[in-house]
């Protein structure tokens, strides 16, 4: 797995309905059309002297427009919050002083109080807004923040998962030396695809990996020399050489090298924390990844499976939200849907797969419509797993 952009950073969660709604980034927050009730925009103050001042006299149910304004001397975080259970509904972050940003959120009757978090200052909690009437049509729960200490345990548990999987890796990477050792290419190529996806299953631990990960799947990307370059090592060197017909004097020391460099990293493994902040975001590289990579033919040197890759990658993202399952369950009720749609990428992918020869059909062989469905499927899962991101990040808290 090569490591991709951060879903966090500084962008701005413009709606959550969690418990019951999906978390929004800014931009696409920006395209929602206006809904048809909406209130008009309040302009609420986030420094902390003033926090959450500015409200409309008579707030109503329905979808609220609220003009987020530093006035302080300080870059300040938002968050729209149930003031009894600390629940949130949506959240601004990195808002400069001076600066104005936008939060759209969809409230039905209840109270609210936005929490203002300056730097290097103590959250203030602003006043409590009571919205009555009823209930919005689409409003639900917001979800409770989760902490580094309720993350700690299923990110042990994953790691420890990892750390049985690596011994698999080892002995699979070491059977595919032993095949090219002995002239065995057919033999090679399809204990190549079983070694690779081995490691492919490994997904969200990859950034934990570090160099040792980058030895064992490095691609060309970077190195002057492209193929011929001497830091070009790991699965990929391999594969070229394996359906590219590589004499033996070059294939066996790359298969030797990555049999050395696996066993190195389940060592360094061995040693390694995983920061459980990262794991809900990890949820979502995953399949990022795969769409960047495995379903453009970027990280195909000549085997032609990536498919078969991004099959694996099904399985190494329900490997995650296995392990955050007992906290999206009270706070995700997309998570059926969810489930439904990897089932069904899963049963896409596997229905190329070719179990009297152990292949996969390459990408180039895909129908436009066919690739289009796929594609269209990761794309999905990708959006629905940014949600799971946004609901598993830790959050400050008053």
């Amino acid at each position: 797995m090569r490591r991709s952009p951060g879903v966090r950073s500084t962008h701005v969660v413009a709606a959550a309905a969690v418990g019951g709604a999906v978390f929004a980034l800014a931009g696409c927050a920006a395209a929602e059309p206006p809904a048809p009730h909406s209130a008009p925009a309040d302009r609420v103050d986030t420094s902390p002297h003033r926090c959450g001042h500015g409200w409309g006299p008579h707030p109503r149910p329905g979808t609220h427009t609220f003009t987020l304004h530093n006035t302080s001397g300080t870059a300040a975080e938002v968050q729209l919050t149930d003031p009894r259970t600390g629940a949130v509904f949506g959240e601004a972050e990195g808002i400069a002083p001076g600066a104005v940003r936008t939060m759209r959120a969809r409230l039905g009757a209840g109270t609210y109080a936005f929490v203002c978090f300056g730097e290097d200052a103590d959250p203030v909690t602003g006043p409590a807004v009571r919205i009555r009437g009823r209930t919005a049509a689409g409003a639900v729960p917001a979800a409770v923040p989760l902490t580094a200490h309720d993350l700690i345990p299923p990110t042990l548990d994953y790691q420890h998962w990892v750390t049985t999987r690596m011994t698999r890796l080892a002995a699979a990477t070491d059977a595919l030396r032993a095949a090219v050792r002995t002239g065995d290419l057919r033999a090679a190529r399809t204990r190549w695809l079983a070694a690779h996806l081995a490691y492919a299953r490994l997904g969200a631990a990859y950034d934990a990996f570090g160099d040792a990960g980058e030895a064992v799947d490095r691609t060309t990307a970077g190195l002057p020399r492209g193929l011929r370059d001497p830091g070009f090592t790991g699965f990929h060197r391999v594969e070229h050489g394996l359906w590219h017909h590589e004499r033996p004097a070059g294939l066996v020391p790359a298969t030797d090298r990555l049999a050395r460099d696996v066993r190195a990293l389940r060592t360094a493994w061995a040693g390694t924390r995983m920061d459980p902040a990262d794991l809900g975001r990890r949820a979502h590289e995953i399949l990022e990844d795969t769409l960047r990579a495995e379903l453009t033919g970027r990280t195909d040197y000549g085997s032609g499976s990536g498919l078969a890759t991004a099959r694996a990658h099904v399985d190494a993202t329900r490997a995650v939200l296995d392990r955050l399952r007992p906290f999206l369950r009270t706070r995700y009720p997309g998570l059926p849907a969810l489930d439904r749609r990897l089932g069904g990428l899963a049963r896409a992918l596997d229905a190329h797969a070719h179990a009297h020869h152990g292949g996969w059909t390459p990408l180039a062989r895909l129908s436009r419509t066919e690739r289009a469905r796929i594609d269209a499927a990761v794309g999905d899962l990708t959006e629905r797993l940014a949600s799971v991101a946004a609901l598993c990040d830790v959050r400050r808290t008053p």
